[in-house]
């Protein structure tokens, strides 16, 4: 009989109760044991068999849990992380994996020495658009890339009298941690690591409390990559620019599996992650344009990856390497705002 993982989930907010649980629900490898939450009335109602415990020490006692998904607030990550892992429990932690690269190579470290699984939840890396952009840049579709932008978008003006952790100035606070860890780990998947990093972090939405705006240029010698994002735009439609020396790819939209997550759709559907055609991308190359149907978005195989992992010891899809490369791009747009420099990768 195959084993099956049990699992211990700690925050259920929109990471854990709209990502997560619903694909280790469907998942018969993964038995979804137990949730550390103050919202214990949310737990029961999506499965009252799931075990609630207020607080993630008495998630990390139980011993019958093999590997913990941390889906707390920013700063409480390699906190929880840490306790995890030194009371025997593989990890997933939400982005950000850490706030700085020295935190995540700490948390990495101990990992290590515990012989234990620490890793990045990466999901966007199996987003519609992604895995279409990886397609045809593998198929040279666009013969040599020249020039990658890639934006996420939201509308979110700040809330009044908002309470929400989001909102509050603090560490790991702002835009640059929430969204950005997903475009730059994409830039970092397709293109590796960049030889320079200059950025602009800033406020932008009134009244807000903590930054709301990047735009990062990683330098490579061969193209040009620009990633962006704004709480203050009302149309998502400009999401990737991708201009080569045989053509062009413009895509926009967002990946549907958030929005179908979020209305309790699972994703056991056979028509799951399948983007309508307006969402679909254009290819321009010399006199012809065409509509490129998108790949279907589907963040199950980090999930089976996981089980592989645990199980069978293969490679984690999110690797040390890429935490540690990731966190040390975050630092380094931090300080090249700050000091109005463009920053060299390598330390």
């Amino acid at each position: 009989m195959a084993k099956i993982i049990n699992v211990g989930l700690v925050g259920f907010g929109l990471s854990g109760r709209y990502f997560h649980t619903p694909f280790l629900s469907v998942n018969p490898r993964f038995h979804l044991k137990k949730v550390a939450s103050s919202r214990p009335e949310a737990v029961h109602q999506f499965d009252t068999s799931i075990e609630w415990v207020a607080t993630p020490d008495e998630l990390f006692a139980d011993e019958s849990i093999d590997l913990v998904f941390i889906c707390s607030p920013n700063e409480t990550h390699a906190d929880y992380a840490r306790k995890a892992l030194k009371q025997g429990k593989n990890v997933v932690v939400e982005k950000p994996f850490a706030l700085s690269e020295s935190e995540a190579i700490s948390l990495l470290e101990l990992a290590h020495k515990q012989g234990l699984l620490a890793t990045a939840y990466q999901n966007r890396r199996w987003d519609s658009d992604f895995l279409t952009i990886k397609r045809l840049l593998a198929e040279g579709a666009l013969g040599t890339l020249i020039e990658y932008e890639g934006r996420y978008d939201r509308y979110s003006p700040v809330p009044p009298n908002s309470q929400s952790w989001k909102e509050l100035p603090g560490a790991g606070r702002g835009n640059l941690y929430n969204l950005g860890p997903h475009l730059l780990d994409q830039a970092l998947q397709l293109f590796g690591k960049p030889d320079t990093v200059q950025a602009t972090v800033r406020s932008i939405r009134p009244n807000s409390q903590v930054t709301d705006y990047f735009e990062v240029k990683l330098g490579y010698a061969d193209k040009i990559v620009r990633l962006e994002s704004s709480l203050m735009v009302y149309q998502n439609q400009l999401r990737y620019s991708l201009h080569g020396t045989e053509g062009s790819f413009l895509k926009g939209g967002l990946d549907v599996q958030e929005e179908r997550l979020r209305v309790n759709q699972l994703p056991d559907q056979a028509s799951w992650g399948e983007e309508p055609e307006d969402r679909w991308g254009t290819l321009y190359r010399d006199d012809q344009t065409n509509v490129v149907r998108s790949e279907p978005g589907n963040y199950t195989p980090f999930y089976n990856n996981l089980y592989d992992v645990l199980v069978n010891s293969a490679e984690p899809a999110v690797t040390p390497i890429d935490i540690q490369q990731l966190a040390r791009v975050i630092d380094l747009a931090q300080e090249s705002y700050r000091t109005q420099r463009t920053l060299s990768f390598q330390s």
